[in-house]
C-alpha cells in the first residue's frame, strides 16, 4: 500500500475506534443496570440499520466523478475534522472538560437504574433496548460517513471498510476482556490526532477536486499533516498560556 493508504487506513481506524468506545460505554451501562438481552437486542437492530443505510448510500456516493467527489468529501472533512480539531484543542488547553468514559458509564448507568422497571409479562426491557439503539445507531452513523467519506475520495471504500471494522472488533474485544468501559483509553488524544488527520485529508481532496495540483502527489500528505499537528499544538499551547495569564 502507498503512504496515502496507510494514513487512510490509520485514520478510518482511530476515528471509528474512538465511537467504538463511546458506543460500548452506553451499551456496558444499560446491559449492567437492566437487560443484557435488550441491550444486545438494540445492538443488533441499529447494526441492521446501520447496513441498510450503508447499502443505500454507498454506490451512489461512489458513482460521483472523481473530481465532484473530492470537492464534496473535502468539503464534509474540513468541517467534520476542525470540528473534533477544535474540541481537541480548547481540552488540551484546559478550556474543555476532557471526555471521561467512566464518568459516562456512571452516568448511563445512574440513569438506567432510576429508569421505570419494564413492563409485567414483557421478555423485552423497552429502556435499554432504545437507549442501546440509539447510543449504537448515532456512532454507527459516524462510522459510516467517515469510512464512506475517506473511502470514497480515495477509491478505496473496502479499505475504510476494513479499517473501521478492525478498530470495532479491537474495542469490542477489549470490552469483553475488562468488562468495563475502557476509561484508559487516551481517548482526547485520539481526538485530537484524528482532527488532524481529517483536516489534512479533507484539505488535501478538496484542494485535488478543485483542480489544485499538490506538489509530489500524494506525498504531499506528509508535509500536510505534520503542518496540521504543529499549528493546532500551537494554537492550543497559546490558548493555554493565555488562560493562565488571565
Amino acid at each position: 500500500m502507498s503512504g496515502a493508504d496507510w494514513g487512510l487506513a490509520l485514520s478510518v481506524f482511530l476515528a471509528c475506534g474512538v465511537e467504538a468506545v463511546e458506543a460500548l460505554t452506553i451499551v456496558l451501562a444499560v446491559g449492567t443496570a437492566r437487560s443484557w438481552s435488550s441491550a444486545m437486542a438494540g445492538v443488533g437492530a441499529a447494526t441492521l440499520t446501520l447496513a441498510a443505510t450503508i447499502a443505500a448510500l454507498g454506490p451512489a456516493l461512489t458513482s460521483l466523478p472523481i473530481d465532484t467527489l473530492r470537492v464534496l468529501v473535502g468539503g464534509f472533512l474540513l468541517v467534520f475534522g476542525l470540528q473534533w480539531l477544535r474540541k481537541a484543542v480548547l481540552r488540551a488547553a484546559g478550556l474543555k472538560a476532557t471526555h471521561d468514559e467512566l464518568a459516562t458509564f456512571v452516568e448511563e448507568t445512574g440513569a438506567a437504574l432510576g429508569a421505570g422497571a419494564r413492563a409485567q409479562g414483557t421478555r423485552l426491557d423497552g429502556y435499554a433496548f432504545a437507549v442501546s439503539f440509539k447510543g449504537v445507531l448515532l456512532e454507527g452513523l459516524e462510522v459510516a460517513f467517515i469510512v464512506l467519506s475517506l473511502g470514497g475520495g480515495q477509491r478505496h471504500v473496502g479499505l475504510a471498510a476494513a479499517a473501521a471494522g478492525a478498530a470495532v472488533v479491537v474495542v469490542v474485544a477489549a470490552g469483553i476482556a475488562v468488562r468495563a468501559p475502557l476509561a484508559r483509553v487516551p481517548e482526547n488524544t485520539i481526538k485530537f490526532a484524528v482532527g488532524v488527520m481529517l483536516s489534512s485529508f479533507g484539505m488535501f481532496w478538496g484542494a485535488e477536486g478543485a483542480g489544485a495540483s499538490w506538489p509530489g502527489g500524494d506525498v504531499a500528505l506528509l508535509a500536510i499533516i505534520p503542518f496540521m499537528l504543529v499549528t493546532a499544538t500551537a494554537m492550543a499551547r497559546a490558548l493555554r498560556a493565555e488562560a493562565i495569564g488571565a
